[in-house]
């Protein structure tokens, strides 16, 4: 089964994407670090036990990886915004057999204490518009929630509106409870995320 490990608010300027998010929500963003592998770098707010957010962003100091960066961050332009989910599993292997076509293959990730797998598209994009999640296997026991103040914030309600809600929904189900979940039938893809914070609900979208 999977679990909602974290959500990706992309940004076309770390600094910039991270200060709309705090102004958004009321509340300050931890320092992250750098993804030497995807030449991306984040800023990080823990949603409770073992869940965050991130604002990700094109490292502009960083070299090019050499193929494809995650969460389809090579095209993205326009303003920040939640632009992929990712999902925790305890098994890769059994993940990636249930997975839709084109979910990637499993790279290995480490930084400071932290070890992980994550399954990244050749291309770079998810399955369903990338409204999919990614997966993503933690293999040390530290892990970057832990480390983050708590702020306050808790997710609320992921909301993921497609043309094709129900093939989503049937590909989700099997695999996936969480009530915090809304699937939606949509004229376009789209992520939006409602949030609990100390200042009242919040909605990034």
């Amino acid at each position: 089964m999977l679990t909602f490990a974290h959500l990706a608010v992309a940004a076309t300027s770390l600094d910039a994407g991270a200060a709309t998010v705090e102004q958004a929500l009321g509340v300050p963003l931890a320092p992250g670090g750098d993804h030497a592998a995807m030449g991306t770098h984040n800023r990080l707010l823990s949603l409770g036990p073992g869940e965050y957010l991130e604002v990700i962003a094109v490292n502009p100091a960083a070299p090019a990886p050499g193929r494809p960066r995650w969460f389809g961050l090579d095209t993205f332009d326009g303003v920040t915004r939640p632009r992929c989910w990712i999902a925790r599993t305890a098994d890769m292997t059994s993940a990636l057999a249930t997975a839709p076509q084109g979910i990637g293959v499993p790279i290995s990730f480490t930084r400071n204490a932290y070890e992980w797998d994550m399954a990244v598209p050749d291309d770079g994009m998810l399955p369903f518009s990338g409204l999919f999640p990614a997966l993503i296997q933690w293999h040390s026991q530290a892990h970057p929630a832990d480390a983050l103040p708590d702020q306050g914030v808790r997710l609320r309600r992921l909301i993921i509106a497609h043309p094709d809600a129900p093939a989503l929904r049937a590909a989700l189900d099997p695999v996936m409870t969480d009530s915090r979940l809304a699937i939606t039938l949509g004229a376009e893809p789209a992520l939006a995320v409602e949030l609990d914070t100390p200042h009242g609900p919040r909605i990034l979208a």
